[in-house]
């Protein structure tokens, strides 16, 4: 399910931004990324990310991060190695998947994370997870 048809987008204030390789809905505590079918994950699309919330990053404002993986795509785990040694501003991760292979390639993701990846089923179970984590549970409300 894609973001905007779920009952998180009437609930939840927050800002799409679109890139040519896909769509980020920005809320106060994480980011939801729907990615374009068939692209690829590198570095040129991470940095793309990254220059887009700079201003956020060096204010030393932490997020979650939910990949809503609506469409496939292809995405190197070393990238989670990359922002583990350079980024501190994600707390955690929630992977959704819609798919068995989808499934499998978060889990090998998570081997690459040093933090929370939560590999989920569903766009609610991820939203509901990250709302759920210490750090933004008491300021949302539902």
């Amino acid at each position: 399910m894609k973001f905007e048809n779920s009952k998180y987008s009437k609930l939840l204030e927050y800002k799409k931004i679109d890139f040519p390789f896909g769509t980020i809905y920005s809320t106060k505590h994480f980011v939801i990324s729907e990615l374009n079918e068939g692209i690829h994950v590198d570095h040129s699309v991470a940095s793309e990310l990254i220059t887009r919330f700079t201003e956020d990053i060096r204010k030393g404002i932490r997020v979650g991060y939910i990949a809503n993986r609506v469409n496939s795509y292809s995405f190197e785990p070393q990238l989670w190695l990359d922002f583990n040694n350079e980024y501190d501003f994600l707390i955690a991760t929630a992977i959704v998947s819609y798919n068995d292979f989808s499934y499998l390639n978060s889990t090998l993701e998570k081997h690459f994370f040093s933090k929370s990846l939560k590999r989920c089923r569903s766009l609610d179970e991820a939203i509901e997870w990250m709302t759920q984590l210490d750090e933004f549970k008491k300021e949302i409300k539902k």
